[in-house]
């Protein structure tokens, strides 16, 4: 799988989303199909995009108990998309059995989906995190300890902030996938993103994959914004 620009489709109904694809023209695409999607539109939604030849992050975040979360990776696993998740904060029994039930559930002869653990969401800062979470260690020891069990759980790799993106390789080796959403271009809003870099920024900091929602979906001209930041990703350092 290549480095990938990943468009979030964090758009309210259907309509909406075949536009903003259509004017894509066929290219093949990276996009996340997120709970509210999923949820509201379940596997047909997957069926369209990879008929359409995207390659799809299916981001649902499972976070329960192994035996629970492993049943359900098994049935994810038979939809043939490219990356799933799930919270690290679940356990390393949790995510061994995540990824017990993508191998159990991957058809003979197909890939098995990649495997990627949330450490914490970007929309939370160390104050949230030690104040509404209660969690006392600094945030960055937080995320890299999640790496680490991430790792040793069988995860193929983390969902994180671009910033944490050199202490995770440190901690995990550099073939460790590091995908990264809030990512913004400068001129953006923020909004309830905390930990935000731009795609330049997450390239030079050694990130393998970017999410971008709001940037693409939101902007006048979704085509242009998409090939300006796909442009700036895959600059050369």
């Amino acid at each position: 799988m290549e480095r990938p620009l990943i468009i979030a489709l964090d758009l309210d109904d259907a309509t909406k989303r075949k536009s903003l694809l259509d004017q894509f023209n066929g290219e093949s695409l990276y996009v996340k199909v997120g709970m509210e999607l999923f949820y509201r539109e379940g596997r047909q939604v997957i069926h369209e995009l990879k008929e359409s030849g995207h390659h799809i992050f299916l981001d649902l975040k499972l976070h329960d108990i192994p035996n629970t979360v492993q049943r359900t990776m098994k049935e994810l696993a038979s939809l043939e998309v490219d990356i799933v998740n799930v919270h690290a904060a679940g356990g390393k029994k949790m995510m061994s059995a995540a990824r017990e039930g993508l191998e159990q559930g991957t058809h003979a002869g197909s890939k098995r989906p990649t495997l990627i653990a949330v450490t914490q969401l970007t929309s939370t800062d160390e104050e949230t995190m030690q104040s509404e979470l209660l969690i006392q260690q600094p945030l960055n020891e937080v995320v890299r300890t999640y790496a680490s069990f991430a790792k040793e759980s069988g995860v193929d790799g983390v969902v994180c902030s671009a910033k944490e993106v050199p202490l995770i390789h440190d901690a995990c080796g550099s073939n460790f996938y590091t995908v990264c959403p809030g990512i913004r271009r400068v001129e953006d809003a923020v909004g309830d993103q905390k930990r935000i870099v731009t795609p330049k920024q997450a390239r030079e900091l050694g990130s393998w994959g970017i999410v971008v929602g709001r940037s693409i979906t939101s902007a006048k001209d979704p085509y242009s914004v998409y090939h300006q930041m796909k442009k700036d990703w895959e600059a050369k350092i």
